[in-house]
């Protein structure tokens, strides 16, 4: 299987290569050549899983770049360790309200697997031209699915997303999110895993959820 073309690097998971103090991780990798790992994967047959919408996808991979798990359990050991603060994604969203783990003060193993995530372009499309200033005036490549977000994770499957980022989701596009509906089911179940993990930051102070 043939797959180089099919993915390409969108602005937005850029920063996760620039340490930027993104909550997550961050990827030790140049872009082109994370890029060209998951075009290589997706030939050797690692498949595109269905995401939480028709226009989103996962592909996972191992983690080959040394990246280090996005989230922790929240233990009696280190919930003291917790800070929590409003922040935003960027200038044009709203602040919400976050928690993390300084990475400097917990011990952060290496993931087995990277999660990327991926939209699809014509989704991408829609979100920048409803959001001007979130493409920057930025011509999207070709290529039919734009990596938006890396996470590292023990799991090969996906975990579930934040609250707030569904929330702010079904806020619709003009507030960052992606348009879709809030679904009660898929946000008890989030509520379930995050209430036990939090994310860890690299940085002073995160950049969004």
């Amino acid at each position: 299987m043939d797959s180089t073309g099919v993915f390409f690097l969108d602005a937005f998971a850029a920063r996760q290569f620039d340490g930027k103090g993104t909550a997550g991780c961050s990827i030790d990798c140049d872009k082109e050549a994370f890029v060209d790992r998951c075009h290589k994967a997706h030939a050797a047959g690692a498949a595109l899983v269905d995401g939480y919408a028709p226009f989103c996808k996962h592909i996972f991979i191992p983690n080959s770049v040394g990246a280090k798990v996005g989230a922790l359990t929240i233990t009696a050991a280190n919930k003291h360790l917790l800070c929590s603060g409003y922040t935003r994604r960027r200038p044009e969203e709203l602040p919400v309200l976050t928690r993390w783990f300084p990475a400097s003060a917990v011990e952060v193993p290496a993931a087995a697997f990277l999660d990327v995530i991926l939209y699809s372009r014509a989704q991408l499309v829609k979100e920048y031209a409803d959001m001007p200033v979130k493409g920057a005036g930025e011509e999207l490549p070709q290529e039919p699915w734009g990596i938006i977000s890396i996470k590292a994770q023990e799991e090969g499957f996906e975990t579930p997303m934040a609250p707030i980022t569904m929330l702010r989701n079904a806020l619709g596009r003009e507030e960052g999110g992606s348009g879709v509906p809030l679904d009660r089911e898929a946000y008890e179940a989030s509520v379930r895993y995050w209430d036990t993990h939090a994310t860890v930051l690299e940085g002073d102070a995160p950049d969004g959820e």
